[in-house]
């Protein structure tokens, strides 16, 4: 069986009024009803922050939750967008422990957010097995647009930066490093570095790139039950 991300019951529609204070949105129901949604979502979400939007939320039941509700997909005219950032990696590590990311194979150990020795970082994943080790660093792209393009980051970011950075010098001591791409958008057909938004991050992933840092972009599957990781995309760097 395929496994995915899986939301019981379904995620639940309402229209955006606004998103602001980086972490909440505002919504409107169907039936009239106003609420507050959590938006785990640090970036600028470009094209998909749009009032009027039809997004998609779950609902948790739990007491301690200031804002029950979270944001999950927003629907644009491009695609379906999985705005919850974390999603990204539980997406990724469904697959992993089904060995069905194309091109990652030959490892029995899945283990998550390990430091790397000798840095000051951790990734998102660390594999072992008889292929060797290999280190991979998650990242979800949801800025699309027209022509099927899809970027990362959509908002300047260091860290990110810091991540590529890592996963060269992992490289450097022999281990496979690769830096994935999970496309959070249905509308992306190829994915690239927003040069446009992050220069330094651009130039950053290339030099890892010709360092030998494997770079791979994959789709999703995103409906209302579910978030899955899909086909691998094409990736090219400027």
């Amino acid at each position: 069986m395929v496994r995915a991300v899986r939301f019981d019951p379904p995620l639940e529609s309402a229209r955006l009024v606004r998103r602001y204070k980086r972490f909440l949105a505002d919504v409107e129901c169907p039936d009239g009803r106003q609420l507050t949604l959590h938006c785990a979502n640090t970036g600028a979400m470009t094209g998909c922050s749009e009032p009027g939007l039809e997004v998609w939320y779950t609902t948790s039941h739990n007491p301690a939750r200031k804002y029950p509700h979270g944001l999950e997909v927003v629907c644009t005219p491009l695609g379906r967008v999985g705005v919850n950032t974390a999603r990204a990696n539980q997406i990724v590590h469904e697959a992993l422990l089904e060995s069905r990311v194309a091109g990652i194979a030959g490892y029995t150990g899945v283990a998550r957010e390990v430091r790397v020795p000798g840095a000051d970082a951790r990734l998102d994943f660390c594999l072992e097995g008889m292929a060797g080790r290999c280190w991979i660093e998650v990242k979800s792209m949801t800025l699309g647009e027209a022509g099927g393009r899809g970027a990362f980051p959509d908002a300047v970011s260091a860290r990110a930066l810091r991540h590529v950075e890592t996963l060269a010098e992992c490289r450097s001591r022999g281990d496979r490093a690769v830096l994935l791409f999970c496309a959070q958008h249905t509308g992306i057909a190829w994915a690239t570095t927003a040069d446009e938004v992050d220069p330094a991050y651009g130039a950053a992933v290339r030099r890892a790139a010709a360092a030998g840092v494997e770079v791979l972009a994959f789709a999703c599957r995103i409906d209302r039950q579910s978030i899955s990781l899909g086909d691998p995309l094409p990736v090219r760097l400027p």
